[in-house]
């Protein structure tokens, strides 16, 4: 399972160096192809390309005419780009996405069970901020069993 908080570094040709605490999960787990995508362009998700796929097989399975589907491969698709980690555990963040979520500098590399999530540093506190965990979120989670 990819967890936690492993901030790095985007290097001036907008790659991110994987930190070694989810390199060695990727490695060992999914090897080195990844469906870099976002949902609007405010953070990066990393999918390892076996976990896209299996979620490409859920969404093949609902109607072509399902509105919602429609949704979301039209963000995954205009934001995503398949691509290889290189021998260094480096992986290219696609242009237009690290201009839209500001991948410069600092970033926070977490991890989301299956894939990871990376957000400009100041962007995901301002994020936190603004989005705090409510009485609410506690009960609808405590019915879910979490």
């Amino acid at each position: 399972m990819l967890r936690g908080n492993h901030p790095a570094t985007i290097d001036p040709k907008g790659r991110l160096k994987i930190p070694a605490a989810f390199k060695s999960i990727l490695d060992e787990s999914y090897g080195p192809d990844f469906y870099i995508t976002s949902l609007n362009g405010q953070s990066v998700r990393i999918y390892p390309m076996s976990v896209w796929k299996q979620f490409e097989v859920k969404l093949a399975a609902l109607p072509s005419m399902n509105k919602s589907k429609r949704k979301l491969l039209d963000r995954t698709n205009y934001w995503g780009q398949a691509e290889k980690m290189d021998g260094q555990g480096r992986i290219l963040i696609p242009s237009m996405l690290r201009e839209a979520a500001e991948m410069t500098g600092e970033v926070a590399v977490m991890g989301n069970l299956n894939y990871l999530e990376v957000w400009n540093l100041q962007r995901f506190r301002d994020y936190l901020e603004k989005n705090p965990l409510t009485d609410e979120d506690e009960e609808t989670l405590s019915n879910l069993g979490v």
